[in-house]
Protein backbone atom coordinates (compact mmCIF):
# COMPACT_ATOMS: atom_id res chain seq x y z
CA UNK A 1 0.00 0.00 0.00
CA UNK A 2 1.00 3.12 -0.73
CA UNK A 3 2.49 5.42 2.37
CA UNK A 4 1.17 8.91 3.72
CA UNK A 5 2.53 11.56 6.45
CA UNK A 6 0.37 11.50 9.34
CA UNK A 7 0.61 13.53 12.27
CA UNK A 8 0.71 12.38 15.62
CA UNK A 9 1.33 15.66 17.74
CA UNK A 10 2.06 18.99 17.25
CA UNK A 11 3.88 21.39 19.95
CA UNK A 12 5.07 25.03 20.08
CA UNK A 13 7.18 27.65 22.24
CA UNK A 14 7.10 31.27 22.84
CA UNK A 15 9.44 33.10 24.85
CA UNK A 16 9.06 34.80 27.94
CA UNK A 17 8.96 38.39 27.19
CA UNK A 18 6.26 40.35 25.80
CA UNK A 19 6.51 43.69 23.96
CA UNK A 20 3.40 45.79 23.72
CA UNK A 21 2.79 48.51 21.30
CA UNK A 22 2.69 50.59 23.60
CA UNK A 23 6.14 49.51 24.46
CA UNK A 24 7.22 50.21 21.09
CA UNK A 25 5.60 53.43 21.20
CA UNK A 26 8.53 54.45 23.97
CA UNK A 27 11.41 53.94 21.06
CA UNK A 28 10.77 54.33 18.34
CA UNK A 29 7.96 57.10 16.50
CA UNK A 30 4.97 54.86 16.27
CA UNK A 31 1.63 54.45 18.04
CA UNK A 32 -0.47 51.29 19.07
CA UNK A 33 -3.08 52.45 16.79
CA UNK A 34 -0.84 52.82 14.17
CA UNK A 35 0.24 49.16 14.02
CA UNK A 36 -2.74 47.38 14.75
CA UNK A 37 -4.78 49.42 11.95
CA UNK A 38 -2.26 48.27 9.11
CA UNK A 39 -1.30 44.94 10.53
CA UNK A 40 -3.99 43.72 13.29
CA UNK A 41 -0.81 43.39 15.83
CA UNK A 42 -0.59 44.34 19.05
CA UNK A 43 2.04 42.16 20.93
CA UNK A 44 5.15 39.94 20.41
CA UNK A 45 7.52 37.85 22.17
CA UNK A 46 11.34 38.35 22.53
CA UNK A 47 14.11 35.70 23.21
CA UNK A 48 15.89 36.04 26.09
CA UNK A 49 19.23 36.88 25.61
CA UNK A 50 20.32 33.91 26.29
CA UNK A 51 17.79 31.82 24.55
CA UNK A 52 19.01 30.28 21.09
CA UNK A 53 17.07 29.22 18.02
CA UNK A 54 17.47 25.63 19.10
CA UNK A 55 16.59 26.40 22.52
CA UNK A 56 12.95 27.56 21.49
CA UNK A 57 12.92 24.60 18.84
CA UNK A 58 13.75 21.85 21.09
CA UNK A 59 11.40 22.72 23.42
CA UNK A 60 8.61 23.17 20.74
CA UNK A 61 10.04 19.74 19.55
CA UNK A 62 9.42 18.02 22.88
CA UNK A 63 5.88 19.31 23.30
CA UNK A 64 5.22 18.11 20.34
CA UNK A 65 6.93 13.92 20.83
CA UNK A 66 4.85 14.14 24.20
CA UNK A 67 1.58 14.84 22.14
CA UNK A 68 2.93 12.07 19.96
CA UNK A 69 3.01 9.78 22.65
CA UNK A 70 6.91 8.62 21.33
CA UNK A 71 10.40 9.42 21.85
CA UNK A 72 13.01 11.27 20.33
CA UNK A 73 14.46 7.58 20.00
CA UNK A 74 11.41 7.04 17.62
CA UNK A 75 12.71 9.77 15.02
CA UNK A 76 15.26 9.04 11.79
CA UNK A 77 14.61 12.90 10.98
CA UNK A 78 14.60 15.84 11.70
CA UNK A 79 13.79 19.06 9.08
CA UNK A 80 14.08 22.35 10.97
CA UNK A 81 13.12 25.96 8.99
CA UNK A 82 14.74 28.99 10.50
CA UNK A 83 16.04 32.14 8.77
CA UNK A 84 17.89 32.74 11.85
CA UNK A 85 19.90 29.79 12.91
CA UNK A 86 22.47 29.85 15.91
CA UNK A 87 24.99 30.10 13.52
CA UNK A 88 26.27 29.85 9.86
CA UNK A 89 26.53 26.45 10.24
CA UNK A 90 26.45 23.46 11.41
CA UNK A 91 22.33 23.22 11.03
CA UNK A 92 20.31 24.54 13.84
CA UNK A 93 18.63 21.02 12.99
CA UNK A 94 21.67 19.34 14.14
CA UNK A 95 22.14 21.28 17.64
CA UNK A 96 18.50 19.93 18.25
CA UNK A 97 18.71 16.81 17.50
CA UNK A 98 21.67 16.78 20.13
CA UNK A 99 19.99 18.05 22.53
CA UNK A 100 16.95 15.53 22.34
CA UNK A 101 19.40 12.74 22.19
CA UNK A 102 18.94 11.37 18.94
CA UNK A 103 21.48 10.05 17.26
CA UNK A 104 20.26 8.17 14.45
CA UNK A 105 19.09 9.81 10.70
CA UNK A 106 19.24 12.94 9.08
CA UNK A 107 19.07 16.18 10.58
CA UNK A 108 19.15 19.96 8.06
CA UNK A 109 17.80 23.06 8.17
CA UNK A 110 15.95 24.10 5.29
CA UNK A 111 15.66 27.90 4.55
CA UNK A 112 12.43 29.92 2.47
CA UNK A 113 11.89 32.24 5.03
CA UNK A 114 7.81 32.79 5.92
CA UNK A 115 7.41 29.87 3.51
CA UNK A 116 9.80 27.48 5.50
CA UNK A 117 7.37 25.16 7.29
CA UNK A 118 5.81 24.53 4.30
CA UNK A 119 8.99 23.66 2.12
CA UNK A 120 10.21 22.03 5.64
CA UNK A 121 6.63 19.71 5.33
CA UNK A 122 7.20 19.10 1.91
CA UNK A 123 10.68 17.99 2.12
CA UNK A 124 9.48 15.45 5.00
CA UNK A 125 6.65 14.17 3.24
CA UNK A 126 8.61 13.10 0.57
CA UNK A 127 11.04 11.42 2.53
CA UNK A 128 8.53 9.65 4.18
CA UNK A 129 6.67 8.82 1.31
CA UNK A 130 9.89 7.03 -0.34
CA UNK A 131 10.57 5.22 2.62
CA UNK A 132 13.81 6.45 3.75
CA UNK A 133 12.11 7.54 7.11
CA UNK A 134 9.44 6.36 9.24
CA UNK A 135 9.08 9.23 11.43
CA UNK A 136 9.69 13.10 11.02
CA UNK A 137 10.17 16.17 13.26
CA UNK A 138 9.34 19.08 11.55
CA UNK A 139 10.44 21.92 13.31
CA UNK A 140 9.66 26.06 12.27
CA UNK A 141 12.28 28.32 14.66
CA UNK A 142 13.14 32.30 14.19
CA UNK A 143 14.45 34.39 16.62
CA UNK A 144 13.98 37.47 13.88
CA UNK A 145 14.22 40.05 16.68
CA UNK A 146 18.11 39.39 16.16
CA UNK A 147 17.97 40.98 12.80
CA UNK A 148 15.67 43.60 13.16
CA UNK A 149 16.48 47.24 12.90
CA UNK A 150 15.02 48.48 15.74
CA UNK A 151 15.03 52.14 14.64
CA UNK A 152 12.94 51.10 11.30
CA UNK A 153 9.13 51.28 12.65
CA UNK A 154 8.17 49.78 8.98
CA UNK A 155 9.94 45.99 9.92
CA UNK A 156 10.50 46.45 13.73
CA UNK A 157 7.23 46.25 14.16
CA UNK A 158 6.18 43.24 12.57
CA UNK A 159 8.02 40.31 14.28
CA UNK A 160 8.21 38.03 16.85
CA UNK A 161 10.24 35.28 18.43
CA UNK A 162 8.75 31.30 18.61
CA UNK A 163 8.97 27.78 17.42
CA UNK A 164 7.04 24.86 16.24
CA UNK A 165 6.92 21.84 15.47
CA UNK A 166 5.09 18.67 13.82
CA UNK A 167 5.48 14.88 14.49
CA UNK A 168 4.65 12.97 11.09
CA UNK A 169 4.72 9.34 10.53
CA UNK A 170 4.69 6.85 7.41
CA UNK A 171 1.59 4.92 7.84
CA UNK A 172 0.16 3.12 5.03
CA UNK A 173 -3.68 3.72 3.58
CA UNK A 174 -5.47 4.30 0.37
CA UNK A 175 -4.37 7.81 0.29
CA UNK A 176 -7.84 9.18 -0.81
CA UNK A 177 -8.75 13.09 0.63
CA UNK A 178 -11.14 11.15 3.73
CA UNK A 179 -7.52 9.51 4.90
CA UNK A 180 -6.05 11.15 7.61
CA UNK A 181 -2.27 12.79 6.57
CA UNK A 182 -0.87 15.42 4.31
CA UNK A 183 -2.56 15.41 1.04
CA UNK A 184 -0.22 17.46 -0.83
CA UNK A 185 2.49 20.07 -0.30
CA UNK A 186 3.02 22.62 -3.40
CA UNK A 187 6.19 24.92 -3.27
CA UNK A 188 7.13 27.62 -5.69
CA UNK A 189 9.95 30.34 -5.74
CA UNK A 190 11.04 33.60 -8.13
CA UNK A 191 14.06 35.04 -7.26
CA UNK A 192 13.65 38.26 -9.47
CA UNK A 193 11.91 39.62 -6.66
CA UNK A 194 14.82 39.49 -4.12
CA UNK A 195 14.85 43.47 -3.06
CA UNK A 196 11.35 43.82 -1.71
CA UNK A 197 12.28 41.53 1.02
CA UNK A 198 15.74 40.35 2.06
CA UNK A 199 18.55 40.97 5.09
CA UNK A 200 21.12 43.20 3.92
CA UNK A 201 24.45 40.89 5.14
CA UNK A 202 25.56 37.67 4.89
CA UNK A 203 28.91 35.29 5.60
CA UNK A 204 29.46 35.41 1.39
CA UNK A 205 28.70 39.10 1.46
CA UNK A 206 29.71 41.39 3.63
CA UNK A 207 30.75 38.89 6.73
CA UNK A 208 27.83 40.76 9.02
CA UNK A 209 24.44 39.65 10.19
CA UNK A 210 22.45 42.41 8.72
CA UNK A 211 19.26 43.88 9.46
CA UNK A 212 15.57 43.02 7.66
CA UNK A 213 14.95 45.60 4.70
CA UNK A 214 11.26 45.46 2.87
CA UNK A 215 9.43 46.77 0.63
CA UNK A 216 5.88 46.55 2.71
CA UNK A 217 3.62 47.19 -0.26
CA UNK A 218 5.11 45.39 -2.86
CA UNK A 219 5.38 42.36 -0.47
CA UNK A 220 1.71 42.98 0.36
CA UNK A 221 0.59 42.67 -2.90
CA UNK A 222 2.58 39.89 -4.33
CA UNK A 223 1.58 38.29 -1.02
CA UNK A 224 -2.33 37.99 -1.76
CA UNK A 225 -2.02 37.10 -5.34
CA UNK A 226 1.12 34.43 -4.98
CA UNK A 227 -0.90 32.90 -2.06
CA UNK A 228 -4.15 32.57 -3.37
CA UNK A 229 -2.53 31.12 -6.50
CA UNK A 230 -1.34 28.13 -4.23
CA UNK A 231 -4.35 27.40 -2.57
CA UNK A 232 -6.39 27.16 -5.63
CA UNK A 233 -3.73 24.90 -6.72
CA UNK A 234 -3.66 22.92 -3.48
CA UNK A 235 -7.97 22.34 -4.29
CA UNK A 236 -7.92 22.21 -7.77
CA UNK A 237 -5.31 19.43 -7.85
CA UNK A 238 -7.00 17.19 -5.19
CA UNK A 239 -10.52 17.91 -6.62
CA UNK A 240 -11.91 19.74 -3.48
CA UNK A 241 -13.80 22.90 -2.57
CA UNK A 242 -13.47 25.76 -0.40
CA UNK A 243 -16.30 24.61 1.24
CA UNK A 244 -14.73 21.12 1.59
CA UNK A 245 -11.97 23.36 3.90
CA UNK A 246 -12.85 23.23 8.07
CA UNK A 247 -9.98 25.50 8.78
CA UNK A 248 -7.64 27.48 7.39
CA UNK A 249 -4.20 27.98 9.39
CA UNK A 250 -2.19 30.60 7.47
CA UNK A 251 1.38 32.51 7.98
CA UNK A 252 0.33 35.01 10.19
CA UNK A 253 2.23 38.41 8.49
CA UNK A 254 -0.90 40.78 8.46
CA UNK A 255 -4.38 40.25 9.63
CA UNK A 256 -5.36 42.14 6.52
CA UNK A 257 -3.72 39.77 4.31
CA UNK A 258 -5.28 36.99 6.19
CA UNK A 259 -8.84 38.08 5.93
CA UNK A 260 -8.44 38.55 1.98
CA UNK A 261 -7.25 35.04 1.80
CA UNK A 262 -10.36 33.96 3.77
CA UNK A 263 -12.71 36.26 2.14
CA UNK A 264 -11.16 35.24 -1.30
CA UNK A 265 -12.16 31.53 -0.18
CA UNK A 266 -15.28 32.10 1.46
CA UNK A 267 -13.92 31.04 5.05
CA UNK A 268 -15.31 32.55 7.58
CA UNK A 269 -13.33 34.25 9.84
CA UNK A 270 -14.35 31.66 12.82
CA UNK A 271 -12.99 29.21 10.11
CA UNK A 272 -9.72 30.65 10.32
CA UNK A 273 -6.94 30.38 12.76
CA UNK A 274 -5.38 34.10 13.27
CA UNK A 275 -2.70 34.78 16.55
CA UNK A 276 -0.89 37.21 14.82
CA UNK A 277 -1.82 39.65 17.14
CA UNK A 278 -0.98 38.01 20.02
CA UNK A 279 2.98 36.98 17.81
CA UNK A 280 3.24 38.85 15.10
CA UNK A 281 5.34 37.46 12.33
CA UNK A 282 7.60 34.85 13.38
CA UNK A 283 8.01 33.89 9.88
CA UNK A 284 8.57 29.93 9.60
CA UNK A 285 7.28 29.31 12.99
CA UNK A 286 3.98 31.19 13.32
CA UNK A 287 2.41 28.22 10.75
CA UNK A 288 2.57 25.65 13.70
CA UNK A 289 2.61 28.22 16.78
CA UNK A 290 -1.27 29.09 15.03
CA UNK A 291 -1.89 25.00 14.61
CA UNK A 292 -0.82 23.98 17.70
CA UNK A 293 -3.15 26.82 19.19
CA UNK A 294 -5.97 25.61 17.23
CA UNK A 295 -5.22 22.24 18.53
CA UNK A 296 -4.65 23.74 22.38
CA UNK A 297 -8.48 24.89 22.45
CA UNK A 298 -10.24 22.49 21.11
CA UNK A 299 -11.07 24.07 17.87
CA UNK A 300 -9.08 21.45 14.72
CA UNK A 301 -10.37 18.04 15.91
CA UNK A 302 -9.46 14.19 14.36
CA UNK A 303 -10.55 13.80 10.90
CA UNK A 304 -10.44 18.03 10.14
CA UNK A 305 -9.05 19.34 6.79
CA UNK A 306 -6.47 22.53 7.26
CA UNK A 307 -5.52 24.23 4.45
CA UNK A 308 -2.14 26.18 5.26
CA UNK A 309 -0.38 28.70 2.96
CA UNK A 310 2.48 31.50 3.22
CA UNK A 311 4.94 33.28 1.35
CA UNK A 312 8.37 34.82 2.45
CA UNK A 313 11.21 36.22 0.96
CA UNK A 314 12.80 34.81 -2.12
CA UNK A 315 9.62 35.30 -2.50
CA UNK A 316 9.08 31.80 -1.92
CA UNK A 317 5.42 30.76 -1.12
CA UNK A 318 3.56 27.46 -1.24
CA UNK A 319 0.47 25.64 0.59
CA UNK A 320 -0.11 21.91 2.26
CA UNK A 321 -3.54 20.10 2.90
CA UNK A 322 -3.44 18.01 5.86
CA UNK A 323 -6.31 15.94 7.04
CA UNK A 324 -5.98 15.25 11.11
Amino acid sequence: MPLRSVALGCGAYLPEQVLTNAELAKRIETSDDWIRKRTGIRERHIAAEDELTSDLGVTAAKRALRKADISADDIDLIVCATSTPDETFPATATRIQAQLGCSRGAAFDVQAVCSGFVYAMAVADNFLRLGQAKRALVIGAETFSRILDWQDRGTCVLFGDGAGALVLEATECDCTNADRGLISTHVYSDGRHHDALYVDGGPGSNGQVGHLRMQGKEVFRHAVVRMAEAIDTALGVNELQASDVDWMVPHQANVRIIEAMAQRLGLPTDRVIITVDRHANTSAASIPLALNEGLEDGRIKTGDLILMEAMGGGFTWGSALLRW
